[in-house]
Parts: structure tokens; C-alpha cells; sequence
């Protein structure tokens, strides 16, 4: 099955982790299951890490000039982000099965952002359910923590390894992984204060947002998308959050900043922001899409006593 024959049938999703070791078994996992697409006369997207991507290209030769290309450390640095991009491009195939490549994590992510990476791979069933597609998602089982290997096993259906294709016995359902991946977010070092807003005061969350973002890091252009975000998630508390909200905002040990609403609302729809909305929708999640768009990571915790959204700014 490493040859590419994991496909999509009328009807059919199929969503196999590819479990490799080393850049020989990649380019044969990964390139057999391009050069089978390309075969086929189906569209092929390849989203991986810059150094992948390079690799691949060289690999296919001519053939790669027939594949859309992404850089995963750009597209996916935020893994909100991802399953909007992958959905515009099958979306985009009409009446042919789309065949993606999408390795959202990689050696070097952060606790939080494998965490948002699972949870947006475990996604991927509820969003291509039906769909003509085939998501195969390669995994570095010796640069990755085992515990990585594991969820990756409970998110893909199938598992490919050595040579051989198998079904996954860990595959859990996508709410039951999500539910996993909502763990308590730690609270910043020091005492950091808390802006109140309520209606008719989106104007004081922006000045607030704007003062103390002057004194941080962050460029001017990284600056303004950071406001932009706030004041998309202060709106979002007062039209769905019960009317008003609270805002902090600090800087991360790693050398960005955080900002952070909380407010009563709930978040129903895992899937919110995660595809771009139609221009035509009165009330399609436009507000936390461009979030996701804006920001380096986004984590939302929604419980009984409401919603919190952390939204991560990286410096450079």
C-alpha cells in the first residue's frame, strides 16, 4: 500500500497515517503516492515542512511541476488554519477525488501546538466525511514522541508502515479526541491585569490592545493583525457571548505574546473558523476564521461557565 493505492472511491473518504523512518522511506511513501495520483489524472496537493518539500521535488522530477505545493511550517504554523486550506482545494476539483499530502507536525512543535495539530487531524473525518478525497499524513516515528505515534493511530483510520497498510484498533471518534485535547490552559507568570468590556466599548478594547501591544516586540504589521484579532473576538463576546467580556494580554516566554478573551458564550460547532465562509452567510464564523488566519495559534476552551480564546502572536 506504500505504492499509493490508499485511494478514494465514489463516495469514500480515506484518511491513512503514514508511519516513516528515515528520507528513503518518505520519498517512497510520499512521491509513490503522488506519482499514483498523477496516474490516475487526479489533482494532487503536497503540504509538508519546507525541507520535505524540497526533497519531494527533486524526487518527482517533472512530475512536480503537476503538484500544488504548500510549506506546512507556513501554512500550518497555525494548525487552525490547515483545514480551511485543504478543504479550498478539494472543494476546487469539481467532479474529480482531490488527493492531499498534509504532515501538520513535525520535530520541534510545542506541546500546545501538537495538542491543536491532533485535534485538527482528528477533524479531518467529521470535515471530509463523503467526500471523494484521500488525506494521507506522514509521521516521523523517529523524530516524534511516542505519545504523537499514539494519537496519530486514534485520528487516521488506517495506518501505513514498512511496506504494509493495516487498520488503526486505537481509532477513536473525532469528538472523543477532541474532548483529549481541551486540557486546562496554564496561566501566565505574574500577575497580569484584567481589561472588562461590555457593550459600546469595542473602541476602549482596541485603544487598550493598541497601547499595550506598542510596548512589545511585535512589528508594526503584526501589531495591527493582533488588533484586529482582539477586536474580531472582543465582538464575538458581545454579539454571542452574553453581552461583554474580559481581555489579558502578555508576553510568552517565548518571546511572543498572548491575548486572551473570556466571555459566556459556548462554541457548539467544533468546526467553526475552520473553513473559510461564504460571503454570503449572514453568521458563518467570519470573525474566528480570520482569527485563525491572523494569529500564530489559537486555543479555545468552552465549558459551562464559558468560552476562552487564546490567541498566540509569535515576534518574528
Amino acid at each position: 500500500m506504500m505504492n499509493g493505492s490508499a485511494s478514494a472511491t465514489p463516495g469514500d473518504f480515506v484518511h491513512p497515517a503514514l508511519f516513516y523512518q528515515g528520507e528513503a522511506e518518505y520519498l517512497a511513501g510520499v512521491g509513490g503516492f503522488v506519482r499514483a495520483a498523477l496516474a490516475a489524472d487526479e489533482p494532487v496537493l503536497v503540504a509538508v515542512p519546507g525541507p520535505r518539500m524540497d526533497a519531494l521535488r527533486e524526487s518527482l522530477d517533472a512530475d512536480a511541476a503537476e503538484v500544488s505545493w504548500a510549506d506546512m511550517t507556513q501554512l500550518g504554523r497555525n494548525p487552525g488554519r490547515i483545514l480551511a486550506a485543504l478543504q479550498d482545494f478539494a472543494d476546487r476539483q469539481a467532479d474529480r477525488p482531490a488527493r492531499i499530502v498534509g504532515e501538520p507536525i513535525w520535530p520541534g512543535r510545542t506541546q500546545a501546538e501538537v495538542l491543536e495539530a491532533t485535534r485538527h487531524e482528528a477533524l479531518i473525518n467529521t470535515a471530509f466525511a463523503g467526500r471523494r478525497a484521500t488525506v494521507l499524513c506522514p509521521y516521523d516515528v523517529l523524530g516524534l514522541p511516542s505519545a504523537v505515534l499514539s494519537d496519530a493511530r486514534r485520528t487516521h483510520p488506517t495506518v501505513m508502515a514498512e511496506g504494509k497498510s493495516t487498520l488503526s484498533p486505537e481509532y477513536a471518534d473525532p469528538a472523543s479526541v477532541g474532548a483529549d485535547c481541551d486540557r486546562p490552559l496554564p496561566e501566565p507568570d505574574g500577575d497580569v491585569p484584567s481589561f472588562a468590556y461590555t457593550v459600546g466599548q469595542l473602541g476602549e478594547v482596541r485603544a487598550y490592545t493598541e497601547a499595550w501591544t506598542g510596548g512589545t516586540a511585535l512589528g508594526a504589521a503584526r501589531r495591527g493583525d493582533l488588533l484586529l484579532a482582539v477586536s474580531e473576538a472582543a465582538a464575538n463576546s458581545l454579539a454571542h457571548g452574553g453581552g461583554s467580556g474580559s481581555l489579558r494580554l502578555w508576553s510568552s516566554a517565548g518571546a511572543g505574546v498572548v491575548a486572551e478573551i473570556r466571555d459566556g458564550g459556548r462554541l457548539a460547532d467544533p468546526l467553526a473558523g475552520r473553513r473559510r465562509p461564504s460571503l454570503a452567510s449572514v453568521d458563518g464564523g467570519r470573525g474566528l476564521w480570520m482569527i485563525h488566519q491572523l494569529c500564530d495559534l489559537v486555543e479555545i476552551r468552552s465549558s459551562g461557565s464559558g468560552l476562552i480564546l487564546r490567541m498566540h502572536m509569535a515576534c518574528s
